[in-house]
Order: structure tokens, then C-alpha cells, then sequence
């Protein structure tokens, strides 16, 4: 695993308020300037979630000049309306798109006519062919609803072999969780980038709701050092932007083929450590 050329890119999500979307304009025409790969901007459950995901992704792209990749999800769709999603996405000229079962709704016993993301890949590809880029998710310390490494293992590969081009990780603060997993996948004859998620750190609380949902650990020393923080939000970010400032460097000189902001719509923190590692724009 060794690329030469590590790219980057930064994940939204879509704004609800006036406010939102002007802090999101001038986030995105901030990050575009450091000329990353693409944006991606996340994907809610229900109506109104799914067109601020396609209003934001339309606007930011012919904005920014930033090939912009919504996330789409197979939960709680039907074959129809993602067969429309995807025309629409193609009429604006969207060729980058974030593959994902989704998030079962709350509530909600099935899952719809396509069950997996596997099965969304293989859809996507019979309805547009190669006309999308496809990312899909990898969980290198295990997708929570997993039975076991194995199984987990065994769902990735199946995205990868219905028609994937490259991937993006959960967050994580272990490298050696990522490292094995890009071990373990070339060892499978898996040759797609898979590009390491990466959370800065500005608020402890959020991030350990955040991390406690979606399976990602924050290792006890973290832990500890931010609990330790209390309320001192200064020195919590400080902290954070040391630890994953770190945490980025040791994957670059490990080769990774880039690195994916989730930016929660700060630039910030992202160009804190952008700049603390001393990249150059693409």
C-alpha cells in the first residue's frame, strides 16, 4: 500500500437554515481552495432530508467548481425513486456519488426493495453503468451491526465486487485498526483506494455520542486526556488537533491513498491540520 500522490476531500452535511447555508458557503469556498478531490454531503432518512442533500450537492458543485458527490441510501427507497434520484443527479452533471445501505428508521421493520448496499452498487451500475464514481463504506474496527470480523469482511467485499471504485472509512484514532484492514484486503486481491476517515476533535461530548453510535473507538488515553479537559474547550481542541494531526501524518508516511475530512461544516479544525502537516493543493 503505497500511493505517491495522496489526494483529499471533505464531507458536509445538508443545511436546514439560512444560517447554515451561508456558514456552508463560505466553509466550502474556503476548503476549495486547498483543490481537493471532491466534497461529499451526507444523506438523511425521509423527503425533506433527501432534497437538501440534492439542492446542496447541485449548488456546491457549480459553486465551487468541486466535483461534489451525494450520498445516496437504499433503506426505506424503492427501485423507483432511485432510479429518479440518479437521472436527476445525471441531468446536473453529477458523476460522483457515496453508495450506503443508510440507517434503519426508527420504527421501521423492513428495509425496502434493496437491502444492502451491495445490492444498491449492482443497481446503480444496471441503471447508469460506469457513468458514477462509487464510494462505498468500510468499518476497519467493524460495522456495529456486524456478527463478526468475518461477516463484516465478507459485506465489504461484496460492494466491492458489485461494482465499487473506492472507499472511505469510518473515523477512527487507531491506525493499526486501518492498517490491517488495508493489509487484509490486499491479502483478498482488493485494489481499491480506500481512503481513511477522519474526525478532528473540537467537542468531547459530541464525539463520544457520536463515536458510541457508530462503533468507532476512541482509545482509553484519548479518553481520558479529554475527559480530563472538563468544560476547557481550548484546551480539548488543542489536544484534538495534536492527536489527529498525528494520527494523519503516521498514515501518509504508511501511504494511504489520501485522507477524508468530516468536516461537520467547520473548516477550521480540517485546515488546522491541514496545515500542521504541511500539504500542498493538488
Amino acid at each position: 500500500m503505497t500511493h505517491t500522490n495522496p489526494v483529499f476531500s471533505f464531507e458536509f452535511f445538508p443545511p436546514k437554515t439560512a444560517d447554515g447555508i451561508a456558514k456552508l458557503a463560505t466553509t466550502s469556498a474556503t476548503l476549495a481552495k486547498l483543490k481537493p478531490a471532491f466534497f461529499s454531503v451526507t444523506f438523511g432518512a425521509g423527503g425533506s432530508s433527501r432534497n437538501h442533500t440534492f439542492e446542496t450537492v447541485v449548488d456546491l458543485q457549480k459553486n465551487t467548481g468541486i466535483d461534489t458527490a451525494p450520498h445516496l441510501s437504499c433503506i426505506s427507497s424503492t427501485r423507483k425513486n432511485i432510479r429518479e434520484t440518479l437521472s436527476a443527479y445525471q441531468e446536473k452533471g453529477i458523476s460522483h456519488m457515496v453508495a450506503l445501505r443508510g440507517d434503519m428508521p426508527s420504527g421501521m421493520v423492513e428495509a425496502g426493495e434493496l437491502r444492502y448496499a451491495n445490492e444498491l452498487v449492482s443497481f446503480i451500475r444496471e441503471e447508469t453503468g460506469d457513468h458514477f464514481h462509487l464510494e462505498v463504506a468500510a468499518y476497519p474496527e467493524y460495522h456495529p451491526q456486524a456478527n463478526s470480523p468475518d461477516s463484516d469482511f465478507a459485506n465489504f467485499t461484496r460492494k466491492v465486487e458489485a461494482g465499487a471504485n473506492s472507499a472511505i472509512t469510518q473515523y477512527f484514532y487507531n491506525p493499526d485498526a486501518y492498517l490491517r484492514f488495508a493489509d487484509r484486503c490486499a491479502s483478498a486481491g482488493i485494489d481499491i483506494p480506500i481512503f481513511p476517515g477522519i474526525m478532528p476533535i473540537t467537542n468531547y461530548h459530541q464525539l463520544a455520542r457520536f463515536s458510541d453510535a457508530c462503533g468507532a473507538e476512541i482509545p482509553r488515553w484519548m479518553r481520558k486526556r479529554l475527559e480530563a479537559y472538563g468544560d476547557d474547550i481550548a484546551s480539548i481542541r488543542a489536544f484534538g488537533e495534536e492527536a489527529v494531526t498525528s494520527l494523519c501524518a503516521r498514515l501518509l508516511r504508511e501511504g494511504v491513498p489520501g485522507l477524508h475530512f468530516y468536516t461537520l461544516n467547520q473548516a477550521k479544525p480540517a485546515m488546522a491540520i491541514w496545515n500542521n502537516l504541511s500539504l500542498v493543493s493538488s
